[in-house]
């Protein structure tokens, strides 16, 4: 034991001074040398304000969702929302997804979130790829293009004529095409893909790999972060967008979810297909209300962690060059 101590002492590499450590992933960064230490009032002032932006966010989601797990009898006791639970049930959920409007609208927000990220991911990327390359065809032109659709825009009854001429009104792909493609995105992706090594680019093209093994073997893997960030960005766009489906679809049985919860909230009317405790109110509509801004809200806020380590690296890489 003695032999190895006077070997770690003799080593210099073994110093374990300050300067050497390698630092606590949980420790601050170090402070530039000409900013000056935070006073205490600072940092409690600090805290204060997110400590107040925290619950200004958490508060209303706690009501929500207690709202939702309550009972008919609790609710008419608080008055509306509830904000201390009294007990947890669980059958406006139930009656939800046991049939009828709400279980068929988050069937239909489902598949179009879905079809419609994947769609929108694959126009995107390519576009995005094009148009990263300097020397591909017309490619200064097409980026003018989508430039100009950024701040000059055809209007809505433009739109809908062109959606109605395409004979896309009463179908679900009425709910994707309008609303596809954003310029912004295809703008992120196309930085983020310059910012690839042209060298690793131009040695797979000497190997004989073409533009599609090039996009999908080596742009795609490296551009996993942006990728992702994307794709939230999409999805969440489809999940929460409701305007296409109030000008576009006439059949109820079509509507998204987002449509049935605010014809729900707003107009004050019970889902179709309940069951008869909700029309002979032995169960509360508010906790149908409730439940259903929960099953709205759900998806995005289990998600979005998943993607959020990603968020830094794919947005700010991205538009480091343009």
């Amino acid at each position: 034991m003695s032999a190895v101590l006077d070997t770690q002492a003799d080593d210099p590499t073994a110093d374990d001074t300050p300067a050497t450590r390698k630092p606590s992933p949980w420790a601050a960064p170090p402070r530039p040398v000409w900013e000056e230490e935070p006073s205490k009032a600072g940092q409690a002032g600090k805290g204060l304000v997110l400590t107040l932006a925290c619950l200004g966010i958490v508060f209303p989601l706690w009501i929500v969702v207690v709202t939702s797990l309550q009972s008919k009898k609790t609710i008419d006791e608080a008055g509306g929302l509830v904000v201390i639970p009294k007990g947890i049930t669980f059958v406006a959920y139930q009656e939800l997804l046991s049939g009828g409007q709400v279980q068929r609208a988050a069937l239909v927000s489902i598949g179009v979130t879905v079809v419609g990220t994947l769609f929108s991911m694959a126009v995107s990327v390519l576009s995005a790829y094009g148009l990263s390359r300097s020397g591909s065809l017309g490619h200064r032109w097409l980026l003018m293009a989508l430039l100009t659709t950024m701040f000059f825009g055809a209007g809505l009854i433009p739109t809908y004529l062109l959606v109605q001429a395409l004979g896309l009104t009463d179908t679900y792909l009425a709910l994707i095409l309008p609303s596809a493609v954003s310029v912004f995105n295809i703008l992120v992706l196309r930085a983020f893909f310059m910012n690839i090594s042209q060298e690793l680019i131009d040695s797979a093209r000497i190997d004989g790999a073409g533009d599609w093994r090039i996009l999908w073997k080596i742009v795609m893997p490296l551009s996993r972060a942006v990728l992702a960030v994307i794709a939230l960005f999409y999805a969440v766009g489809y999940w929460s967008a409701w305007f296409n489906a109030s000008i576009y679809l006439t059949d109820q049985d079509m509507m998204p979810l987002q449509n049935v919860m605010i014809q729900l909230v707003q107009k004050q009317e019970r889902p179709v297909g309940l069951s008869a405790q909700v029309n002979t109110g032995e169960l509360s509509a508010l906790a149908i209300q409730m439940a259903v801004m929960v099953m709205a809200l759900l998806p995005v806020a289990v998600l979005s962690p998943f993607v959020q380590r990603h968020f830094k690296k794919g947005m700010l890489t991205g538009a480091v060059k343009g």
